[in-house]
């Protein structure tokens, strides 16, 4: 019997185990099987889900319990989330007998898989947007909102490269739907949802009925981030009450409450700048008197049946190391905060074997994010910083979190 064999009725019946996660969030085509090639261009270097496989004893030995993977559907982009076919996965990722043999194998040592999901967008090559481009009588024409046929369309932001999704026509709302409980029939246990302020609340509440209504134990988790969002955008984006709000100062922490009830939590990034203000950036080593109260003050804010799932880097932003000017102490006492606190934990691929890069990511700059999507350092990884993790993760286990 497996770990995963082994939990309770109560707990399979919702996304309760989701709390005790401690997440491992991979870029699938930078962490392992990658070729040689120049990681500062954007194209595939050859990472796949076999390589995934081939590292989980690497993973259950840092001692991770959740693995979070990018899009593996079929994309043109290496990064997977400009998805060309949301039922397919992607070739250079490898074959569904890949993903099916990773889930299986991922299982068997007691960690889960959860995948990133993309809802509100697709890639400007997707077939069926090409179809309603080039005949406005087609079929998928009702799939995407055009200002003015064919060239002028609504997109994620001001993403020409992604036109957004018409999520209120009933085929398109089915068609992201069916293909969720697809990934999920194949024994992923959840999903990352990206750019969860794009589709309406409406949509959301469909999502979750319908996905818990056959997979209950399916955790949802949301990308609720403001960043990169100007007043331009909100043509596109669905947060109630937006334009008032936006004019009066729209919070971080407000958006995030806004899918209580409609997910089982959020990405919490308010919880990951307060971090970056107390001790990232923050002079001398007196963060935890100021950090502590702040926050109690944020989750108190928060139901207690809802996920806030914490983090300090991710593949849109800066690594954390470099955040503080590469000061590995600076990394732990933040880790060492996260590690205390009763939410499910996400580590960004490479920040245990202590990443870095040189130049800032800056929101909105292309190509300025591959500096924080650089290939996994399997050959000279920071020992110190890894043994240190994890240690972070037994004290956790020791200490009932799991």
């Amino acid at each position: 019997m497996t770990d995963l064999d082994s939990r309770d009725f109560t707990e399979m019946t919702n996304a309760r185990w989701f709390k005790k996660a401690i997440v491992y969030h991979i870029l699938i085509d930078r962490f392992a099987g990658f070729k040689s090639g120049d990681w500062n261009k954007s194209e595939f270097l050859g990472g796949n889900l076999k390589g995934i496989t081939e590292k989980l004893g690497y993973l259950k030995d840092l001692g991770i319990n959740t693995l979070w993977l990018s899009p593996f559907f079929k994309t043109s982009a290496y990064h997977g989330y400009h998805v060309v076919d949301f039922m397919k996965v992607e070739p250079n990722f490898g074959k569904i007998e890949d993903l099916k043999e990773l889930i299986k194998k991922a299982n068997d040592i007691g960690i889960r898989i959860i995948a990133d999901f993309v809802p509100n967008h697709c890639s400007k090559h997707h077939p069926f947007f090409l179809e309603a481009q080039n005949n406005k009588n087609s079929q998928y024409f009702k799939w995407f909102i055009f200002n003015k046929w064919p060239n002028d369309y609504l997109c994620f932001l001001d993403v020409k490269e992604l036109p957004k999704l018409n999520l209120d026509y009933p085929e398109t709302r089915d068609h992201i739907v069916n293909a969720a409980k697809y990934w999920l029939s194949m024994g992923i246990d959840g999903f990352r949802l990206d750019h969860v302020m794009g589709p309406k609340h409406s949509f959301w509440k469909y999502f979750t009925k319908e996905i818990k209504a056959t997979f209950p134990r399916a955790v949802l988790i949301g990308e609720a981030w403001l960043e990169g969002v100007r007043f331009k955008h909100l043509k596109t984006i669905q947060i109630k009450k937006k334009f008032v709000r936006w004019l009066l100062g729209v919070s971080q922490d407000s958006v995030q409450k806004e899918y209580y009830g409609e997910l089982d939590g959020v990405l919490d990034f308010r919880f990951l700048e307060l971090v970056k203000i107390h001790i990232a950036r923050s002079r001398g080593s007196g963060h935890s008197e100021i950090l502590g109260p702040a926050l109690n003050r944020h989750f108190a804010g928060y139901p207690k049946d809802y996920f806030l799932a914490t983090f300090l880097d991710n593949h849109d932003m800066n690594r954390f190391l470099f955040e503080c000017n590469n000061d590995i102490e600076k990394l732990k006492a933040a880790a060492t905060v996260q590690f205390q606190l009763e939410q499910p934990v996400i580590i960004y691929y490479g920040t245990e074997a202590g990443m870095t890069h040189n130049k800032p990511v800056v929101v909105n700059k292309p190509l300025s994010d591959l500096e924080a999507r650089q290939p996994m350092i399997w050959q000279n990884p920071n020992l110190e910083v890894f043994n240190f993790y994890r240690e972070l993760i037994k004290t956790r286990v020791r200490n009932g979190f799991l």
